[in-house]
Formats: C-alpha cells, sequence, structure tokens
C-alpha cells in the first residue's frame, strides 16, 4: 500500500513544484491574503478591547496558516477530479493492489505542499515585522495543527472528487470550506463581533481551530486542546468519507 502511496505523491509533488500554473495559486493566496489583511488592517489593533498580545500580524498570521491548510487540502480534491477526467486515476484504481493508498499518497503530498507554503508566508511574516511569543514547542504545535487541518480539507475534498470524478464538482469542495472559514472572527476577536455573525461564529468548528492557534502563537495553551481534539476528530471522519467516495470510485471503474 505504501508503495502506491508514495508512487502517487511523488508524481503529485512534481506535478505541482514543476508546473507554475500548480505552484503559484496555491503560494500566492495565502501571501496576498496575510500581507493585504495584516497591512491594510493594522490598527485594529488599537481598537478597545483587541487585546492579543503579539499584535495584528500574529493575529492575522493564525488564521492564514488555517486558511491555507484548508484551501491546500481543497486544491487535492482538484487534482484528484482532474486526474479522473484525463483517465489517470482510472488506470491507477485498476493496476493498484491496494486502492487505499491512491488517498495516502494524494494526501501526503498534499502536506508537503503546504509545508513549503507555509513556510514561506511565516518567513515573510518573520521580515515585516511580526511577533510571536510561542517557544518552539508551540510552534511544532501550531505547524501540526495545520497540518490536521490541511488533511481535514483533503479527506472532504477527496471524498467528493471520489464520488462526482469531475472538477464541475469544485464548487461543492469549496464552498463549505469557504463558508467555515468566513464565518470565524477573521479579522477581530470573537468578543469584538457582534450581531448574528457573532452567534454563526461561536457555533463554527473553525472558530476553535482559530483560537487554538492563535493562542499557539502568543504562547499561551487556552484553547488549544479543544483544538487538537476538533481537529482530530474531524480527520477521522473525513478519512471515513473519503474511503466511501473511494469505494464509489471503485465501483465506477
Amino acid at each position: 500500500m505504501m508503495s502506491v502511496a508514495w508512487g502517487v505523491a511523488f508524481r503529485t509533488i512534481h506535478k505541482s513544484f514543476t508546473n507554475l500554473s500548480f505552484l503559484l495559486p496555491a503560494l500566492l493566496f495565502p501571501v496576498i491574503f496575510f500581507v493585504g489583511f495584516a497591512g491594510a488592517l493594522s490598527r485594529v489593533d488599537q481598537v478597545p478591547g483587541f487585546d492579543y498580545a503579539p499584535g495584528y500580524e500574529a493575529f492575522q498570521f493564525g488564521f492564514v496558516l488555517l486558511q491555507s491548510a484548508a484551501m491546500g487540502g481543497v486544491f487535492t480534491g482538484f487534482g484528484i477530479a482532474q486526474d479522473f477526467e484525463r483517465g489517470f486515476a482510472r488506470r491507477l484504481m485498476i493496476g493498484a493492489p491496494r486502492r487505499a493508498g491512491i488517498l495516502i499518497g494524494y494526501t501526503l503530498s498534499t502536506m508537503i505542499r503546504w509545508i513549503f507554503n507555509i513556510t514561506v508566508v511565516f518567513l515573510i511574516a518573520l521580515a515585516i515585522g511580526m511577533d510571536v511569543h510561542g517557544n518552539g514547542i508551540n510552534l511544532i504545535g501550531l505547524l501540526v495543527l495545520g497540518l490536521v487541518v490541511n488533511v481535514v480539507g483533503a479527506l472532504w475534498a477527496a471524498g467528493v472528487a471520489l464520488r462526482l470524478r469531475s472538477t464541475q464538482a469544485g464548487p461543492f469542495m469549496q464552498f463549505p470550506i469557504f463558508l467555515l472559514i468566513f464565518l470565524a472572527p477573521v479579522f477581530v476577536p470573537l468578543d469584538l463581533l457582534t450581531g448574528w455573525i457573532h452567534a454563526a461564529a461561536t457555533v463554527n468548528p473553525f472558530t476553535a481551530l482559530l483560537e487554538g492557534a492563535r493562542s499557539l502563537l502568543a504562547g499561551g495553551t487556552h484553547g488549544v486542546l479543544t483544538a487538537f481534539v476538533l481537529a482530530f476528530g474531524l480527520a477521522a471522519a473525513f478519512a471515513l468519507w473519503a474511503l466511501r467516495g473511494l469505494r464509489s470510485a471503485e465501483r465506477g471503474v
């Protein structure tokens, strides 16, 4: 199974890093989000009630880290659907003795691409003066949390792509993730939100993930355990979703 996984992962990674049309969008989106939000809205940290110690750059980096992780996973779904449209995925499924390795391979490639992308964004953030209060352990925890969210996004999108096997399924992969992301406290802390957006953000699972990430950047522990429990729980649930999608694809081969 792992031989299949590594083969799929190597092909996808090679395709991503040798083709700018695959590499640049996934890299530029988080860079643009971070520079745009952290720069244009930098005065938000002077709003009464904004008490995030590391400052607004770190506050936005926590969001961009999880946003890029989740949407990076969605890009994997697009790749799977495209492989089916071109006939490669069907040939792969016929030739693979353990087809779960295909799903693992796509997920591994997603994680490697995201690590590269977020490393670039992190270096840019440090270059423009982002203050990080967390220590090495906090940053490792932040990376692990981001990787789990990346896997969640990949498994969700893979489940959709394996069932529909068409790039026309793109909106079904993207819209639910996009909705969750931007109904969270993106620009200000949860306590500063009012009205229906506060109510939506309170029950939004992405809010708990976001608060855990921002706590790690600040060197704290508030909400971190909740974020990890939620992230791993979602990963387990969507692993079942993706595996059932793989069974659906097998019947369609």
